[in-house]
């Protein structure tokens, strides 16, 4: 995991180094990017840079593919858990945004990046509610000053055995919960996901449960590796991507990240996650990345990385947590991972 960001290397949540950026983008790929960056300000009610474009592809030689504008100026430093990503280069741009399950758009791969413009982004409202002292909606120019923005590069695992390499723009969800100021009794945290047929149209097909819910433990959703995303490689989230804000878990498998939030609730009991109700022998509430448990239909052994050679290239081993033991292991201490999974 790379993280850049402002906060102090000696912050007890951090555990980080600070190599040179060049040590895990291709030079010229970063100073390229650092430009598109340059002089954007996030600034009162603006939020984001309302311009379209197409800049020059930045990632391996991918081809231009539409954009949705630019966030404002990340912060100088560049921190990592050390050794996390040594050997793992960017998913294209191209692959992250054409390549996605995104079911209340339909349940093809290609179906959000063809139909996901019909998404309004704005106005756009988080409501924050449930076992708080403090239950608030928030609009999304509220959100992107809540707390400083941070490029993460966090790996993506999905169910289904593929994988990604993503560098998110967000901040830990913790900043959110701790605005609500959660009660004694707020054991678990509850995502919901717009579900709005006019600008949705696979919310017309019974596929899952509408809206799609997803949730996470108290202290899951406290650590700081969670991130509430508002974009990606240095730019506005886009809509097949779960626009204007999702939730990113980077060692759990990718359903756990609920796209789109409208509504967070604080509650007592485990939730009922969509995918745990569709099908729970399949998916179950924890979905930690684990290669010992398998789904019932296919090994979570291996995965196979997009654009790193095609659906032929050579499978790479999964890891445990998805790479990320060392930082949220102890969390699932004395729990058999097995039942629950």
């Amino acid at each position: 995991m790379w993280i850049k960001t402002s906060r102090s290397p000696s912050h007890p949540d951090s555990g980080l180094q600070h190599p040179h950026a060049h040590e895990i983008t291709p030079p010229e790929v970063y100073a390229q990017r650092r430009e598109w960056l340059k002089g954007l300000a996030l600034g009162g009610a603006g939020g984001l840079a309302g311009a379209l474009g197409l800049p020059a592809a930045h990632a391996q030689g991918v081809a231009p593919v539409p954009r949705a504008g630019k966030l404002a100026p990340l912060p100088s430093v560049r921190s990592t858990v050390p050794g996390a990503l040594a050997a793992d280069k960017l998913t294209p741009y191209e692959d992250v945004t054409t390549y996605n399950n995104f079911y209340e758009f339909g349940t093809d791969k290609s179906d959000p990046a063809e139909l996901a413009h019909t998404l309004k982004t704005r106005p756009w409202t988080l409501r924050i509610e449930g076992e708080v002292d403090k239950p608030v909606t928030l609009g999304l120019d509220d959100l992107l000053k809540l707390a400083p923005m941070e490029e993460r590069i966090y790996r993506l695992r999905c169910v289904e055995g593929w994988s990604m390499v993503i560098p998110w723009v967000g901040y830990s969800l913790s900043a959110i919960l701790k605005k609500v100021q959660p009660t004694s009794k707020a054991k678990f945290v509850e995502f919901h996901s717009l579900a709005d047929a006019k600008q949705m149209p696979g919310v017309r097909s019974p596929v899952l449960l509408w809206p799609y819910v997803e949730g996470l433990r108290m202290d899951e959703a406290m650590h700081p590796l969670t991130l509430m995303a508002f974009g990606l490689y240095g730019e506005v989230l886009p809509n097949q991507n779960g626009a204007p804000l999702r939730l990113v878990v980077p060692w759990k498998y990718g359903f756990k990240s609920a796209k789109s939030i409208v509504k967070i609730r604080l509650v007592e009991r485990e939730p009922v996650s969509s995918w745990t109700a569709a099908a729970p022998r399949e998916y179950g509430f924890y979905s930690n990345v684990n290669p010992k448990v398998d789904h019932p239909r296919w090994s979570q052994a291996s995965e196979r990385r997009l654009g790193e050679g095609g659906f032929f290239a050579p499978r790479k081993p999964t890891q445990m947590f998805n790479g990320y033991e060392a930082q949220v292991g102890q969390l699932y201490a004395g729990m058999d991972l097995k039942k629950h999974y």
